[in-house]
């Protein structure tokens, strides 16, 4: 159980470097004598944090700003590049490493297929990659952190994946395995929590306390951020939306449940029903698209026979916007978001899906849950994920904790 730290002296001096070095990243480049009047904190207190600010790396001085009568002050920029982190991104087909600096921009990455490995094999193949990031690197002297994110239940204080069914990932203590084997602290985070944090931060819904991100791809999860706090759950399990029923009437799932909503919506649900359809004679634009090769039929062969109205692709993403429209209502009027996010390789890149699940929201969401709210498409590209595993060590870093 957490404790809540008591207010000494270390106590308010970690809070007024975290003030001052948020606030230089974000309105730099900025004086000394600004950051103490906008933050009310006194000009010794800010000088003590800013020398060790840039003694660190974390700030440069960049010369002299415009006199408002007096000497002209000192400017103060955020200084991204001198230091930077390891982000590691598990999924259930693709593991992805990169390098970032501390504005989440990637220096350099790597990915390589899943393919069959389940369990110890996955973290085996994740912890090889790492190595090859640390050894090219050399010195780690200006490593901040390393961020492994993954699907599933993830308990984020201890850093253990409790629970991925599909990769077989059970009470496994990742942090503890990657503190050990590089003697770099090591945050795990579910993968969804991460992208919600990663659009909030650096995303274009800044705007944005209360919001969902949803994945749709080849697993179902939802990040929910309220009042700017992830909710996690007792366990870390908060946001399997993928589990939630939407049809009683369903197979039965891999968790024990029955009519999942993963089983109806997910990539691989999608790519079976396009299967049985082809198999039996439909005819779609898939088969000219793939020349007739199933094995090619993939998410972006699916958007775009459905761009081009192609009637296979279009009844099947009625019935995905039906049931995932049909979840999200529920998501709204419990949480009352201010935004959803659609992402995933599903939906993102996706508008005829995302404008019927607007459509489904606007008809069965309650009314005053639903007059301001904004459904969009996830902002943060190709390199969602590894944006999104930056976050949480960039979270940690610039926001203040009293835990």
């Amino acid at each position: 159980m957490k404790t809540m730290r008591k207010g000494d002296w270390k106590l308010i001096q970690e809070l007024n470097r975290s003030i001052i070095l948020n606030k230089i990243r974000l309105d730099g480049p900025i004086s000394r004598i600004e950051l103490a009047k906008g933050n009310r904190i006194s000009p010794s207190t800010v000088a003590a944090a800013v020398q060790e600010l840039i003694r660190e790396g974390y700030v440069t001085e960049i010369g002299r700003g415009e006199s408002s009568g007096g000497r002209k002050p000192i400017l103060l920029r955020f200084a991204p590049d001198n230091h930077f982190l390891f982000a590691a991104s598990i999924s259930n087909t693709v593991i992805e490493v990169a390098q970032l600096n501390l504005e989440a921009n990637i220096l350099r990455k790597e990915s390589a297929p899943v393919g069959t490995r389940q369990g110890e094999g996955v973290i085996e193949l994740m912890l090889g990659m790492i190595d090859r990031f640390v050894t090219e690197t050399g010195s780690l002297d200006a490593c901040i952190g390393i961020a492994v994110t993954t699907p599933g239940v993830v308990n984020v204080e201890q850093g253990v994946v409790y629970y991925n069914s599909k990769l077989r990932l059970n009470d496994v203590p990742v942090k503890q395995l990657v503190e050990s084997r590089y003697g770099i602290k090591t945050w795990v985070e579910n993968d969804t929590n991460s992208l919600v944090l990663a659009e909030r931060r650096f995303g274009s819904y800044s705007s944005f306390a209360n919001l969902i991100y949803i994945m749709v791809g080849n697993g179902i999860g939802a990040g929910i951020l309220v009042d700017d706090m992830i909710l996690r759950g007792k366990l870390g399990g908060a946001g399997e939306f993928g589990h939630t029923s939407v049809n009683r009437s369903g197979i039965r799932c891999e968790c024990g449940n029955v009519g999942c909503l993963e089983n109806s919506v997910s990539w691989p649900a999608v790519h079976s029903r396009m299967m049985a359809a082809m198999a039996s004679g439909r005819q779609t634009l898939i088969h000219d698209l793939t020349d007739g090769d199933f094995s090619r039929i993939e998410p972006a062969v699916y958007k775009e026979a459905l761009s081009r109205e192609d009637r296979l692709a279009m009844d099947i993403t009625e019935e995905i916007a039906e049931h995932l429209g049909a979840g999200i209502v529920n998501l709204v009027n419990l949480f009352n978001p201010g935004a959803i996010v659609l992402g995933g390789n599903v939906a993102q890149d996706n508008p005829i899906l995302l404008h019927k699940v607007e459509e489904h929201i606007s008809r069965y969401a309650m009314r005053i849950l639903k007059d301001d709210l904004v459904v969009g498409q996830s902002s943060l590209g190709d390199d969602g994920k590894l944006i999104g595993a930056a976050a949480v060590v960039l979270q940690d870093l610039f926001q203040f904790s009293l835990t």
